[in-house]
């Protein structure tokens, strides 16, 4: 099966110009299985979300599916063309300074009230009353009297693609990172379906990112039901995958992200070949315990730590080369933890001021 291509406006730009998507989308004959919606590069430098996006359409052409696949690489063309020299910069918007991944809409729903008007509902029809408001929250604030800005135009549009589907897939990668995965508390099983060796399970909260703008409505939901005696099984999953670091394309390394994807949609019934995740060892901790640690002065940086390698309390994470205390103080200063963690990313750059956001690490590690 070939996907049909479509563009998608986000956005015009100074000169006049149209600012579109590109979406690619794979839809069965019959449906009989979830929805799913992949977006990857919403951050500018971060490209290997887009060559595992290229790997999964490879082996979507060659599968029997059962749900929808709609797949946006390259989502955030403002960002990625966000360049510096040969640097790309595009983390955040330039024009109001925030994160690009922080700008999507919540909902602010208030649950009781509107499950008032629709407790004669049964649970499909519920669905997509519940999906519809979500939809149509997005389109009102599209059309807000007062406009929106830029980045908060393309969050809410892709935001808007999100919410149709069953299953969202955000695809990151980190400064220098070694691969992890945002899962939801109340999706945990799922940390084992992927080809990803470190988990990071968040709370059941909206913190602002595309995933959870996507399930903790449904979270929300879900829970007021239960509080009503009636039971709902959540009928949305999200995650966020960060695979490895930006400003790199590695495709092998792609297929086997590939190949954990669709181990995933196997599970879930998208597709109807049986595929099995890889056999690995997972590690997770809760987001409570994963620690930024923030340099204690500036400097030049050997980053010393192997992401995703255990780590021992009192190891070094990485030394700082002070050249300019050469022969009247300290030159080198090794930077350690009183802690044992798993190191999972840290700064791209070898020169840093102090307080710069070194290292990314997991502590209280437990094996899934």
């Amino acid at each position: 099966m070939k996907p049909t291509r479509s563009t998608l406006k986000i956005g015009e730009l100074a000169t006049g110009q149209d600012l579109e998507l590109p979406i690619f989308q794979f839809t069965p004959a019959v449906m009989r299985g979830p929805s799913v919606y992949i977006q990857a590069n919403v951050h500018g430098a971060e490209v290997q979300g887009n060559a595992v996006i290229y790997q999964l359409m490879q082996q979507l052409e060659n599968c029997e599916l059962l749900g929808s696949v709609t797949l946006v690489p390259l989502a955030n063309p403002l960002g990625i063309n966000q360049k510096s020299g040969e640097f790309t910069l595009g983390r955040f918007d330039p024009i109001t300074g925030v994160n690009w991944n922080r700008e999507y809409l919540n909902h602010h729903i208030d649950v009781a009230a509107w499950y008032r008007q629709h407790a004669e509902l049964d649970d499909n029809a519920l669905v997509a009353a519940y999906r519809a408001m979500l939809l149509d929250s997005c389109q009102q604030r599209l059309q807000h009297e007062w406009g929106v800005t830029t980045g908060h135009r393309q969050a809410v549009t892709l935001q808007h693609l999100g919410h149709q589907a069953d299953i969202v897939l955000d695809l990151h990668t980190g400064p220098k990172a070694c691969k992890h995965l945002y899962c939801p508390e109340y999706d945990s099983e799922a940390a084992r379906l992927f080809s990803i060796a470190h988990t990071l399970f968040m709370p059941n909260e909206f913190g602002g990112a595309m995933d959870e703008s996507i399930f903790y409505p449904w979270w929300q939901l879900c829970q007021y039901l239960a509080a009503q005696g009636r039971e709902l099984a959540l009928p949305v999953s999200a995650f966020t995958l960060e695979l490895g670091s930006q400003e790199h394309i590695d495709l092998a390394d792609a297929r086997l992200d590939a190949d954990g994807i669709m181990a995933y949609l196997s599970h879930r019934g998208v597709v109807a070949d049986p595929i099995l995740p890889a056999k690995m060892a997972r590690y997770g901790c809760y987001l409570r315990d994963y620690k930024k640690y923030h340099s204690p002065m500036g400097g030049m940086v050997e980053y010393t730590a192997k992401l995703g390698e255990p780590l021992a309390a009192g190891s070094p994470l990485a030394t700082i080369l002070r050249v300019d205390q050469y022969g009247c103080g300290s030159t080198l200063t090794p930077l350690c933890l009183s802690q044992a963690c798993v190191p999972i990313l840290h700064f791209a750059s070898a020169s840093v001021y102090q307080g710069t956001e070194l290292y990314k690490v997991m502590t209280h590690v437990f094996e899934l």
